[in-house]
């Protein structure tokens, strides 16, 4: 028997089978929690609050896409009225500051290291985890709310660490780490459409100038 006559499972079956569980992860609670996340968006948005957005992994390249749709999707190549984008940085996109405090400081202290530098009260931070236990994710979080920032997990599995740590959470009780991962672009999408949805009519100008 050749390779190629091996027997396979079906493509298309598994395909279903993976869309069933993602679709299977919303639930009128963790949208109500994605919900409260937008509309908090938005009123940093007006405000010109920062927001901070981290993971580790496939969640770190998330953070970054989640970062560009709500920077730049709901801005400038946004629809409606042009307005500048939230003002919004992933922790995960600069790789000199990343190595540099992994190397000197430890992984465990990438973000925490960061958002003692740049964030001040009042600003947002979303921590994006499967397992919710990552040493540096939990590290940030605890960070952030000693400065009052306002923090939230999107997580998976059990929760982990992260869903007694963050402030507010949107938890998906799925135990599968790609579809984990999927609901974290699936939450940013949802909140970038409902933005562009929703444009404040003006900026704050002191505060966004």
């Amino acid at each position: 028997m050749t390779a190629s006559s091996t027997k396979t499972v079906s493509f298309v079956n598994g395909a279903f089978s993976y869309l069933e569980r993602l679709q299977g992860c919303f639930n009128k609670t963790n949208l109500e929690a994605v919900e409260h996340l937008a509309k908090e968006l938005r009123e940093a948005w007006i405000d010109g609050r920062n927001v901070y957005i981290c993971g580790n992994g496939g969640s770190a390249a998330n953070a970054i896409h989640v970062a560009n749709d709500l920077h730049y999707g709901i801005g400038a190549c946004g629809t409606g009225a042009k307005l500048p984008g939230l003002r919004i940085e992933a922790l995960s996109a600069n790789s000199g500051v990343v190595t540099c405090l992994a190397n000197d400081t430890g992984y465990e202290n990438i973000y925490s290291h960061q958002i003692e530098v740049k964030g001040r009260q009042g600003d947002i931070l979303i921590a994006l985890s499967g397992s919710g236990n990552s040493p540096n994710i939990v590290k940030v979080l605890e960070a952030a709310n000693q400065m009052s920032i306002k923090t939230y997990a999107i997580i998976a599995f059990n929760g982990g660490r992260c869903k007694d740590i963050a402030k507010k959470i949107i938890h998906f009780e799925i135990n599968d780490m790609q579809v984990a991962e999927d609901t974290q672009l699936v939450v940013g999408h949802l909140c970038m459409q409902w933005l562009n949805s929703n444009k404040p009519s003006q900026l704050n100008p002191l505060k966004n100038g």
